[in-house]
């Protein structure tokens, strides 16, 4: 049975080249693997993507996001550093970066805390206070 490998394809304004670099300076396992006038492939934890100068046809919507589950709360401070600076931080572990792409930097353990029925109310009241997550105030709650 053949696979075909699916991933996202990241429209820019004449920015894909910038985009691609501003990615993979951001997360450690990742690479540029191809470019042309027209498209940058890079790579980031081994999932392909695709940066395409495109023009101001389309823009980038929360509706679309990429999560990042994080570890410790080192990662989602460098994360949410990172990926907001020039960007908006929004609630609840959102942020649009500078090239108006969301991001979801969430904390591993939210699923086994949010599946806590005892737990879980006191999580969400928690998480909804908050911007940035902060894991230890979540295991707390």
């Amino acid at each position: 049975m053949m696979t075909n490998q699916i991933y996202a394809c990241l429209w820019s304004n004449e920015q894909a080249k910038e985009m691609a670099e501003y990615y993979c300076s951001v997360f450690k396992n990742s690479k540029i693997i191809a470019e042309n006038p027209i498209v940058v492939n890079f790579e980031i934890n081994g999932t392909k993507f695709m940066a395409l100068n495109g023009g101001l046809k389309y823009k980038f919507s929360p509706a679309t996001s990429f999560v990042i589950e994080c570890e410790t709360q080192d990662e989602i401070d460098h994360y949410w550093e990172k990926l907001g600076k020039g960007g908006v931080y929004n609630q609840c572990g959102w942020l649009d970066d500078k090239f108006g792409v969301s991001w979801q930097i969430v904390p591993k353990i939210l699923g086994k805390l949010m599946s806590n029925p005892e737990k879980s109310p006191r999580v969400i009241e928690a998480f909804l206070k908050m911007k940035k997550f902060d894991i230890e105030t979540l295991i707390n709650a």
